[in-house]
């Protein structure tokens, strides 16, 4: 019987439905492969220049206790960080510092160059002091765990804990307020005491 309905098709169609039929097969073995044997995460990445310095700026902001939004849209134009209690917008792009200045809102320009750290004396508006050098991403971590450079291991983690709870977003909170706890902590842990 299968070899009247072989025969009767012509042959080209025959080849062609075997060809997808083999396709099929291949990319299916291909796609089970991905799933039972995932590649490795790439721990060699490259960081690059903006990356660090919105990261150093995250940290910096959360041991100084300010909150922000990062990558907010403001007169349709995207800034790096905005302080919405100030109304204030920090930005690596001179064009949309520029079209900010015809905004009521208080613009700030950063070069890729300049230590998170240092942003605070470019803020119009006051932000507290760090104990220790301000341009030590360390400190700024221990600040954000609320606790004194150099604390114990234990002490680290116990405080990561209980921030977490506060500050997770399945526990209602701030998925930015999360992710610099989660790099302080990281920070931190390394340095403990």
């Amino acid at each position: 019987m299968f070899h009247e309905v072989v025969g009767s098709q012509p042959e080209w169609v025959v080849t062609a439905g075997l060809g997808v039929a083999a396709f099929v097969a291949v990319a299916c073995v291909f796609v089970a492969g991905a799933r039972l044997f995932p590649d490795p995460p790439n721990r060699s990445r490259r960081v690059s220049g903006e990356e660090k310095r919105r990261r150093e700026i995250r940290t910096y902001l959360g041991a100084v206790d300010q909150p922000f939004v990062e990558d907010h849209s403001l007169d349709g134009l995207q800034v790096a960080f905005y302080f919405p209690d100030h109304d204030v917008a920090v930005t690596f792009d001179p064009r949309t510092y520029y079209r900010l200045q015809r905004t009521p809102t208080t613009a700030v320009l950063v070069e890729h160059e300049l230590p998170g750290s240092h942003l605070g004396a470019r803020l119009p508006f006051d932000v507290p002091a760090l104990d220790g050098p301000v341009d030590d991403p360390t400190t700024a971590a221990f600040a954000v765990l609320g606790l004194p450079v150099g604390a114990s291991l234990a002490d680290v983690r116990a405080a990561y804990r209980e921030k977490v709870k506060e500050v997770h977003p399945d526990h209602g909170g701030d998925r930015d307020e999360f992710r610099r706890v989660r790099e302080a902590y990281t920070t931190a842990k390394e340095h403990a005491g």
